[in-house]
């Protein structure tokens, strides 16, 4: 399977309060890497979009579960 679907499949069992403590974290992590970045360049720059894209999944997913789709 890709890591994408892997991803998808990880995030469909959790709760509104595992996904708003993920986006936090995912977050954080983003604000730290991008930092980093703006230092001294990163081995592997694409991961910050890989970072941003997953990102824009769990808040996808939380907002359909707030809404109950």
């Amino acid at each position: 399977m890709s890591k994408k679907v892997d991803f998808l499949t990880s995030i469909k069992g959790l709760g509104l309060e595992d996904l708003k403590a993920k986006i936090a974290e995912d977050e954080l992590r983003l604000k730290k890497v991008s930092f980093a970045h703006s230092i001294s360049p990163l081995e592997n720059p694409v991961s910050l979009r890989l970072l941003r894209k997953d990102l824009a999944r769990l808040k996808t997913a939380l907002r359909s579960k707030e809404l109950g789709l």
